[in-house]
């Protein structure tokens, strides 16, 4: 993969991802996220801390001058959380094809981190 390839990846992945996590905050008090999280058997305040959480990683994994390790620690963060809501998902629903909705986000964040280090490494050469 060239260094051309790999920004276009990044970003259009990157931006995906904001997408898929962001928008959430603006729904927090929605009736379908307090259904949700019901269903889920998790507090409510919980939605409140996860939902600014994902705000705030897509914030970071968006802006260019964040600083490297910062980044590194948003990633790992988004992907504990889409990990996490397979987990819980399976755990309340079962194995039905909606529980593993998040790892088709959780791919597209492994696309932006593959290719946002290949972005990295070639900034040393």
């Amino acid at each position: 993969m060239n260094i051309k390839t790999a920004k276009i990846i990044f970003w259009v992945s990157t931006v995906l991802v904001a997408l898929l996590i962001m928008p959430g905050v603006f729904f927090l008090n929605s009736q379908q996220a307090i259904d949700g999280m019901k269903h889920l058997g998790l507090p409510i305040w919980f939605s409140y801390e996860i939902s600014i959480g994902k705000f705030i990683g897509g914030l970071i994994l968006l802006f260019p001058f964040i600083p490297n390790r910062i980044k590194e620690w948003a990633y790992v963060a988004v992907g504990i959380d889409m990990l996490s809501a397979v987990v819980a998902m399976v755990a309340v629903d079962g194995a039905v094809p909606k529980s593993f909705a998040p790892l088709i986000a959780f791919a597209i964040l492994l696309l932006s981190y593959i290719s946002y280090h290949k972005i990295q490494s070639s900034k040393g050469k």
